[in-house]
């Protein structure tokens, strides 16, 4: 099975919240996890959000990044192209869903077409999971 975890899920591997663990289940029972090349830089967002807010220290926020960058090269990463953000925008109008999100739906979507194995589709955003759901992904 194929793990295609969007950011919200991916950065539950790294700071500890609710459904970490649940997150950390999924990566153990894949084959392989993937992403969305996007989702780099939004989980850098929000661990430098949590430094911000004081949540963690500057030598753990160091800690974390390091760690996210040894992983990020194990982690299959779908590149975006044209064909991709096309999809992502018709998925917005049919789901009514935000850019970034539309993406990730895509990014797995595009995927699943590609590959014969299961993709499971991961994340923690209501109307994404729904729209995951109608477009007949893998649930958790």
């Amino acid at each position: 099975m194929i793990a295609y975890l969007d950011t919200s899920s991916l950065v539950k591997l790294y700071v500890e919240e609710e459904g970490s663990a649940d997150v950390a289940d999924i990566v153990e029972k894949s084959h392989v996890v993937a992403t969305s090349m996007i989702a780099y830089a939004e989980a850098r967002a929000a661990f430098s959000r949590r430094l911000r807010e004081r949540a963690i220290t500057g030598e753990g926020y160091k800690k974390l990044v390091s760690f996210f960058d040894k992983d990020w090269d194990r982690i299959l990463q779908i590149k975006i192209t044209k064909e991709l953000v096309r999809h992502a925008g018709a998925l917005t109008e049919k789901h009514g869903l935000r850019g970034f999100d539309a993406i990730h739906l895509s990014s797995s979507l595009i995927l699943k077409s590609k590959v014969k194995s299961p993709v499971l589709f991961s994340c923690y955003d209501e109307k994404l999971q729904k729209a995951s759901l109608l477009e007949k992904l893998v649930q958790p």
